[in-house]
């Protein structure tokens, strides 16, 4: 006998699912106590001479009505019909795994919920952070702790233009182009580079932590289509890179300050040497103190990789749901601009209306083409005091120092 499970999806990351069961056949076995082999695939296209040709269906109710299909993987994208299709499997009785940020980012309280009354399971590794194991380790090795801060380098899009940015003093829109001809950014980028993609990670690691609903329509967003090679220099001037990081850090009233934003990270900063399509999730506990976890955040066979992680973990929990914390009550998330930072500006002003704005401050040599206007690094403020300083100035850029 063998476990069967189904595979909803059949693009990159559910064939790498496909193409992991088959090659590492022989330790998933080991691991998850029996066989497990793939039984449907669901797409409405066709795939002729495809290796998995015979195994593939167009209706849903194929895997739903199957009693020998236990296991479902989700990889379709996108919040419908992804939504319909995995709440009908776990209302039929079987367990859901998915790589769906959007979907679990929307809905995966509910989902959560569905399959505890059930006695099945819904989980979700790949949806953050592809191959690296972040959320089982919140989940399972880092329960004795209160986290306090989760941040991390969530999208590796990005975070590989802005590193060819750096080393070859490219601009935006050439290293947009490389990237989409190579393609790590889509042919819309816009998830990507506007910081959407990055804001449904954080909103799910947020609400694992929290333990409540995070609506990731509230998260303050921010993306890197603004940095220009002026930025990326001065940076440099600075002994700073520039990094889209996303950011929760736990308040004391257990709120939490949550911002998806291009931060200026010192050399000392666990993320400042996370580089090119890597992504990184950095954690810091009460009790642990600081953790990093590293590798490869997307990509066909790491995502796939984890999805087959799951699909071991609830084949070897048959009939038994893995409690995950995660109510639906929703979280309030405070004011962005309350939170206090050091700011980098570039402007069009002179020293002395900057100085009348906001006091004395530390300014930076400018670049030459930037010889008619100031660069400047305020003291630490909130964002709503900058933004009242700054309001009659021209600026240029501002971005966050951490």
């Amino acid at each position: 006998m063998s476990k069967k499970v189904a595979i909803m999806g059949y693009g990159t990351i559910g064939s790498g699912v496909a193409e992991v069961l088959e090659k590492n056949h022989e330790i998933i076995a080991r691991h998850a106590g029996e066989e497990i082999e793939c039984k449907y695939i669901l797409d409405i296209r066709d795939f002729p001479g495809d290796v998995n040709e015979s195994k593939l269906v167009k209706d849903v109710d194929i895997i739903a009505n199957d009693p020998e299909v236990s296991i479902v993987v989700e990889t379709m994208g996108g919040v419908e019909p992804a939504y319909t299709f995995v709440k009908k499997m776990l209302l039929a009785g079987k367990s859901v795994t998915t790589s769906n940020k959007a979907l679990v980012a929307e809905k995966g309280a509910e989902l959560i919920h569905i399959a505890e009354e059930r006695e099945l399971n819904f989980q979700f590794e790949a949806s953050v952070g592809g191959g690296i194991p972040i959320i089982r380790s919140l989940n399972k090795c880092l329960t004795a702790d209160v986290i306090e801060e989760i941040s991390g380098i969530l999208n590796g899009t990005t975070n590989y233009m802005l590193t060819k940015m750096r080393d070859e003093k490219s601009t935006y829109e050439a290293v947009l182009k490389e990237a989409q001809s190579l393609g790590y950014a889509e042919k819309d980028p816009t998830a990507d580079v506007e910081g959407h993609d990055a804001c449904r990670k954080i909103a799910i690691l947020t609400s694992l932590i929290s333990e409540r609903q995070v609506d990731f329509r509230k998260i303050q967003t921010e993306g890197i289509t603004t940095i220009t090679p002026a930025d990326i220099a001065y940076a440099k001037k600075l002994n700073r890179r520039i990094k889209l990081v996303a950011s929760s850090v736990r308040r004391p009233d257990q709120t939490f300050d949550i911002l998806v934003a291009p931060f200026l990270l010192a050399e000392g900063n666990p993320l400042y040497t996370v580089d090119g399509v890597f992504n990184a999730v950095f954690v810091h506990g009460n009790m642990l103190g600081d953790a990093m976890f590293f590798g490869s955040g997307a990509g066909k066979l790491p995502t796939a990789s984890a999805v087959v992680a799951d699909v071991v973990d609830m084949a070897k929990h048959p009939h038994r749901n893995i409690p995950v914390h995660w109510e639906e009550e929703e979280l309030s998330i405070p004011d962005y601009l309350e939170k206090a930072y050091r700011f980098y500006v570039r402007t069009k002003n002179k020293q002395e209306e900057i100085k009348s704005a906001f006091g004395e401050l530390d300014f930076i040599d400018p670049l030459l083409e930037d010889a008619d206007g100031s660069v400047f690094l305020t003291k630490e403020i909130s964002g709503r005091e900058f933004e009242q300083r700054a309001a009659d100035l021209q600026l240029l850029q501002r971005i966050r120092l951490k």
